[in-house]
This record gives structure tokens, sequence and C-alpha cells, in this order.
């Protein structure tokens, strides 16, 4: 028997672990899931488990090998970004992988800003929005300097955590475009080099040499000639296969737990009116950025529909069941007034309570879409206000919610809403990433079940 030609995929995300082998035509041949209960760091903050995860791509990929029906040609990886991995000279860990999650003392994050943000500059040509703990990467170098100084003197290598995975398999310590421009207040947008604050604090000696995030690496890996990618961050991976088919001008809005709107169609920093509206960038592939805006849409969305199921005593599961009525929506519109006191962020608009105007699951749930949909408007607009931009991509797991599709299809109606099954979302852009192949303009169409959405018709 004839084997497959695949390439492997590693995608780590923070809950689920994922590994996928994907044939010459990008489709699914393969796919293996597992999570792992989290480890404390010595703060008592809850992280990966950054050993036993090496342990497992050391034994799927060992076993894969051997499988009789694949031939694996190539192995790349894609992961949550912000998150470190700190080596000493002979490879070893040298820290747990700190979680972005985790807060720092404060005092450390204001020496920081008072030295080298304090004016927005950072902020701007960054595109890192401020932080007072780990997610801006860099910021974790700093602090590991600052409080931990003998530690630091014996890292060697800090790695991105997808470059960190790459290293398991090739040895081969690098660093790569997309994970140092996202949110990591390393990178300088405008000189396209790092920032002064990295030169002056010495972080670019424990900072590995930077290639193309296309760069792979022949290695022969227990005896077989195999391609090893350098490793994508995630949001980046998702975006690469909307880039590299759609010629046109668009936004891709990446629904879940956070909701982030991405706009690859921009060749300058952030301006300072995009710092105030608490734009980001992430980065392309090709070291361009991506000018982005982040809601925490999905945490809310649970946070909401608990408290109405609870409420009114429907199932938990009730809401999924919920489809548009125009009837409703219009009734509501009609004399609205701001309802929801959101929990995952703040919204001038918001009551100082959350007030229910209804005595019924399907109103009540309705206005919470109309006020979530008007804050994801919001958020897109901060990134598109100055260009001509028709074309609106929306992917991951709102893309099955009724309402939002509907009301953000009408709130867009000058748009071409179209909206993705990427459920496979990242793993694909890594396989792309180091791929020969070129995708046409049909490949989201055949590959991610593309459906173009018609906004509903007011009645006069």
């Amino acid at each position: 028997m004839m084997k497959k030609k695949v390439t492997a995929v590693f995608d780590i995300g923070k809950t689920n672990k994922k590994f996928f082998l994907f044939d010459k035509d990008f489709k699914e041949v393969h796919k293996e899931y597992i999570s792992f209960d989290e480890v404390l760091d010595e703060d008592g903050h809850p992280t990966e488990n950054i050993t036993e995860l090496h342990n497992w791509l050391k034994e799927v990929f060992d076993r894969i090998l051997k499988a009789e029906e694949f031939n694996v040609k190539a192995i790349n990886f894609s992961t949550y970004g912000a998150s470190f991995v700190h080596l000493d000279e002979n490879g070893k860990l040298l820290t747990p992988l700190y979680n972005y999650t985790k807060e720092i003392n404060s005092k450390i994050a204001d020496q920081f800003y008072k030295e080298y943000g304090n004016d927005d500059e950072l902020i701007r040509t960054s595109g890192s929005s401020r932080s007072s703990g780990l997610l801006n990467s860099g910021l974790q170098l700093y602090w590991l300097k600052h409080t931990k100084p003998e530690l630091f003197k014996k890292i060697k290598y800090s790695l991105h955590l997808p470059q960190y995975l790459s290293f398991v398999f090739s040895g081969i310590a690098l660093s790569e475009y997309t994970s140092i421009g996202c949110h990591t207040s390393l990178w300088n947008y405008e000189t396209k080099d790092y920032q002064d604050w990295v030169y002056k604090e010495g972080i670019h000696k424990i900072l590995p040499p930077i290639v193309s995030t296309e760069t792979s690496l022949n290695i022969n890996y227990n005896g077989k000639r195999i391609k090893i990618g350098v490793g994508i961050h995630d949001s980046s991976s998702a975006l690469l296969p909307y880039v590299r088919s759609v010629k046109k001008p668009f936004i891709l809005v990446s629904t879940g737990t956070w909701s982030i709107a991405l706009n690859p169609f921009i060749d300058n920093p952030l301006t300072k009116d995009d710092v105030n509206s608490d734009c980001i960038n992430y980065m392309r592939i090709n070291a361009k950025p991506v000018k982005s805006s982040r809601l925490f849409l999905g945490n809310e969305y649970k946070i909401q529909v608990k408290k109405l199921t609870k409420k009114f005593g429907v199932d938990k599961d009730y809401h999924k069941t919920v489809a548009f009525n125009y009837d409703v929506y219009f009734e509501i519109i009609k004399e609205f007034h701001y309802a929801f006191k959101w929990e995952s962020f703040f919204h001038h608009k918001m009551p100082e309570k959350t007030k229910y105007y209804y005595n019924n699951f399907e109103h009540s749930y309705h206005h919470l879409m109309i006020e979530l949909v008007q804050l994801q408007v919001e958020s897109i607009k901060k990134i598109s206000k100055t260009q001509e931009i028709d074309r609106l991509y929306v992917d991951g797991g709102f893309t099955d919610n009724d309402l939002y599709i509907k009301l953000l299809s009408h709130y867009f109606r000058g748009m071409k809403l179209l909206t993705t099954k990427a459920s496979l979302g990242s793993a694909l852009g890594a396989a792309i990433a180091i791929s020969d192949s070129k995708l046409n303009s049909k490949f989201l169409k055949k590959n991610y079940a593309l459906k173009k959405h018609v906004p509903f018709i007011v009645s006069s």
C-alpha cells in the first residue's frame, strides 16, 4: 500500500491540544485532541504543564512516523501567543511557562512604562496596549531581568511558544515575525526592528535570530528527512488562508471567547487615534502590521446567558435554539434602552445595574444580542474607518448564532458578509505557511463552507 504524503501540525490552544495531518490539498486526514491539567508556578498561578506537553508532542509524532498509512513530509506548529519558554545553554527549561493572565508586581510595570512608555509612543509604534501583566510578553523579559536577575543571567534563549515547539524537534533556536509582532511591546513597526528598550536592557542577546515564518529546516529526525517549520502565532495563522486566497480588501472577525477583528490591509503603524481607540497590531507572515481590535465577546455572552437562563428557568442550552424574530427585534428597537451591565469590560453606555425589561427569555435574549452586536460593530469600525472595505468574513463560534449573523449583516448592509466554518483555523494556516502550493479564489468555498448572508429588510 502506498503511503499518503501528509503535513503534520500541532495546534496548541490554552485548553485543547490538537494534532492534525493534512494531505496535499489541505484536507484533514487525521486528528487527535488532548487536554492537560494546569500546574502552578512558584507564585501559585495556574499555567501550562510544559513538561507533559513536551512528552505528548514527542509521543504522538514518533507514533505517526511509524504508521503504515502516512508518509510525513513536513511538520509545523501553531500556538497561542504572549508566552515565552526560557532555556539554559544546554536547552533545558529554566522556568515554568508563565501564563499570560499572570499579573506582576505593579511597581515593575510602572517602572517599565515610566522609563520607556509614558509618552505612549511605545504603545503606538509597537501596536501593544499598556499592560500590568504578562499579556505583553516583552514585559515578561523585563520582569525576569529586574526581579530574578540570577535566573535571567542563565538564559541562553527565550523562545515564544511556537518556536519552542519547533526547537523540540529541530534543536535549532529561532525567532519569527508573527510571534514577535503580536502585542509583545518588542517590535517597532516604524523602524522594522526591535524597540530601543530591548537593546538598552540587553534583551536582544537572548532572542534568537529572526527568520521568515515560511522558513523550514530540512532535518534528519529519527532517521527520516523531514521539513520542520519554525511555528506561527495562532491569530496570524488563522488569517493566512484568507490573505492567500482573497485578493480584494476584507476584514476578518474571528469569534470565540475573544472576538478579534483583523484588518490586514494596513501599511502604516498605529496612529494616536488608533491608540486612543484601544487598537493593537498583530503581524502577517511578511512582517506587515494587521490592525486589530479585541472584544471579550464570547466570555461576556457566556456570563449574561447564564444569568438569563437562571432568571427565566429555561434549559442551559435553550439559547442555542432561539432564532432571529423580526417582530421581536422591531419591538425592542422602537423604544430602545441599554439594559446590560457588562462584567468583562466597561462601556460608557452601559447602566449601573442590569435591567430586565421583558418577562420572557426570547425578548431578553434578543435585547442582549442587539447590544453585543452593537459593540461588535464599534470594534470593527475602529479598524476600518479610513478605508473602503466591502467584504466582511466571520469565522468561529458565533457563525452558528442566528441573531449575531442577522444583526451584523443588518448593521453592515453596505458590505458583503460571508461566514466560514473554519474549525481547523490556525492549524490549516500553519500547514499552508510551509507549503509551496498556491491557493486560488475557490479555496475558502471548497475548504471552509463559505456562506453569503443577505440583510433582513426593514419594513416601513
